[in-house]
């Protein structure tokens, strides 16, 4: 029960020092409950109550009205930048070594900025002005410090700007770089003709050039025995052997005609078939 009493006594309050609620911390303002109910809508309240060290550079309500025309995920984008993590009074900036810093945001813990979106510059000018602004190349420093809100030193501080942080880019503008279409396949000027280019007949075969005529314009003439290939010129193909003292090749007549190949055949199948009938005679005769 003691040991319960201790913890007790001694975390507890050393929890409510680090812990802050900013949507409690914006609710004593009027004049940024726009901003706070922005927050509520994006989901973004809780992320920064679970941080232990946190700036919020709020805008009052005539400049917090930009946000209601912006899509939910542009909305919390930007509302997102506008979350330092990091801990920033009006003395810390005031005092920047360089006059100028690069500040991480909310945003760029998300994953979702692209380039130096997720970055925040922030200047001393002249006169000891503090300008924020966004820390992609090009961006103007638009956005200058006002006042301190509220701070709880090293944990929370709430700062008012005068007009949101819009990357170039993140509103919906154009990016500069565009994708060329791809170039046309290249074409062989030589494989085409060639696909459909028909082969040169053989100088020592001239016959076989005229083979498809033959068998519209059957020659009259007995056809050249089929077993003396000898007689053809050259290597053409048995069974279509013009004799040597043929017609010249563009005479159709020295082909053999088409009709002779069925003929063949049936003389070939009654020769089996007289020769099979006679060895079963023989067979029958032997019994």
């Amino acid at each position: 029960m003691k040991l319960y009493l201790f913890f007790a006594v001694f975390f507890v309050p050393f929890s409510s020092i680090v812990a802050f609620n900013i949507t409690q911390i914006l609710e004593k303002y009027p004049d940024f409950s726009s901003f706070n109910n922005f927050l509520s809508q994006a989901k973004l309240s809780s992320q920064i109550n679970a941080r232990q060290t946190i700036t919020v550079l709020a805008v009052a309500n005539g400049a917090a009205g930009q946000l209601s025309g912006m899509s939910p995920d542009m909305m919390k984008g930007i509302l997102s930048l506008h979350v330092v993590l990091d801990y920033y009074d009006i003395p810390k900036l005031q005092k920047l070594s360089k006059k100028t810093a690069i500040l991480t945001s909310l945003f760029q813990s998300s994953g979702l900025a692209r380039g130096q979106q997720g970055f925040l510059n922030v200047t001393v000018e002249s006169g000891g002005k503090v300008a924020f602004g966004s820390a992609v190349a090009g961006a103007p420093l638009g956005a200058e410090l006002m006042k301190s809100i509220e701070s709880e030193p090293y944990n929370v501080s709430v700062l008012q700007v005068s007009s949101l942080i819009i990357p170039p880019g993140f509103d919906g503008s154009p990016t500069n770089s565009t994708s060329s279409p791809p170039p046309p396949p290249a074409t062989s000027p030589g494989s085409a003709p060639n696909a459909t280019q028909s082969p040169t007949p053989s100088a020592s075969s001239p016959a076989e050039a005229d083979a498809p005529q033959a068998a519209e314009v059957p020659s009259s003439d007995s056809p050249p025995s089929a077993d003396s290939p000898s007689s053809s010129p050259g290597s053409a193909p048995t069974g279509t052997p013009p004799a040597a003292d043929s017609t010249p090749a563009d005479a159709p007549e020295a082909s053999a005609p088409a009709n002779d190949g069925p003929s063949s055949g049936s003389a070939i199948l009654r020769v089996g078939f007289t020769m099979a009938l006679t060895a079963a005679l023989a067979s029958l005769l032997a019994f």
